[in-house]
């Protein structure tokens, strides 16, 4: 008889340690699909900008060029780390306004610019939402007795999402 109540109560532990790694491992997911839909809304800005800038600075072709490919790779393997190359490269684009005082007074690219500055907003936001679930989930994989059933259902680790450098000294 008091095997049979160990039994179950050792079954009720798993099941509520079960839905809760889970549930933590869901909403990391659910963060990462969050931060991918805000970078493909920059993303979708990206022609347009391109079209902007190509006017006032035609001999930073290659920049543009390099985008629009770190763009596509990014769609086709959506990594964190691509979408960070490519914001990477749209914040130098930016930083051209203030090489060029025609583009930075031209009200497209000013329109452009606050759009973008917008998504930057949001996806801060999704960043931070993301690392703070990713905390939480690579916790309790990684305490007891979150950490034996993780095991059991070879759960991983999740990579925080982390700022370069050179992004801190861009913005």
């Amino acid at each position: 008889m008091i095997l049979i109540i160990v039994l179950i109560i050792i079954l009720i532990i798993y099941v509520i340690e079960y839905n809760l790694v889970k549930t933590l491992h869901n909403k990391v997911l659910q963060s990462k699909s969050g931060i991918d839909v805000i970078l493909n809304k920059r993303f979708d800005l990206i022609p347009n900008l391109v079209e902007c800038v190509k006017e006032y600075a035609k001999y930073e072709q290659q920049v543009l060029q390099d985008i629009m490919k770190e763009r596509q790779e990014y769609y086709n393997t959506k990594s964190l780390i691509k979408g960070n190359e490519v914001n990477n490269k749209c914040n130098s684009i930016l930083a051209l306004s203030e090489d060029y005082p025609i583009l930075k007074s031209n009200e497209q690219f000013l329109n452009l610019e606050k759009s973008l500055e917008k998504i930057e907003n949001q996806l801060q936001a999704s960043r931070r939402l993301y690392n703070s679930d990713v905390t939480m989930y690579n916790t309790k994989i990684s305490t007891f007795p979150g950490n034996i059933f993780a095991l059991f259902m070879h759960m991983e680790r999740e990579e925080l999402f982390e700022y370069e450098e050179k992004d801190k000294e861009v913005k």
